[in-house]
């Protein structure tokens, strides 16, 4: 085995494991259900949060904070697969054209006010959740497990279209 096939061996052995746990606490439909829906907003709220916070114009325009916070999401995805990677990527992409949209119909006090009530409710669900559930959140033995919701969800719908992550 090549050194490089054996590096995509340990990096899918990865993914699966940080996958494969999320999902032993993620088994309720309920639960399921709510994180498919939850889990969206909540990311969308974190990228919509960074995105008003105000930029030196020596750095560049507004949403360079939630670029940023993206970039270092996706290099901590490309470490567990390329192709989870690219498809969060776009993921991001989306979600920043939706906030820039918003930023600029709302402007960044409503667009704030928006993202703080979206926060709320989308945890207070999966909380909810994780009671039907009977078992604690994944982000409670681990903070990394709050990138791996996303990507379990990004997982999902590239096996459903028979992609392999």
């Amino acid at each position: 085995m090549t050194d490089t096939a054996a590096a995509s061996a340990d990096s899918r052995r990865e993914v699966d494991r940080w996958l494969g746990n999320y999902a032993e606490d993620h088994r309720d439909p309920t639960n399921i259900l709510i994180h498919w829906v939850c889990v969206p907003l909540i990311l969308w709220t974190v990228i919509a949060f960074l995105w008003i916070i105000p930029v030196p114009p020596a750095l560049g325009r507004q949403g360079f904070w939630a670029a940023a916070g993206m970039f270092f999401a996706f290099a901590f995805y490309m470490r567990l697969s390329r192709v989870l990677a690219l498809s969060m990527a776009a993921v991001f992409i989306a979600m920043a054209l939706l906030t820039e949209g918003l930023y600029r119909v709302l402007g960044p006090q409503n667009l704030l006010y928006l993202a703080i009530g979206v926060f709320v409710v989308a945890w207070v669900a999966q909380f909810v959740g994780h009671k039907i559930e009977g078992k604690r959140p994944s982000f409670f033995t681990d903070l990394a497990y709050l990138l791996i919701g996303p990507a379990w969800i990004t997982a999902k719908v590239l096996r459903r279209m028979g992609i392999n992550y």
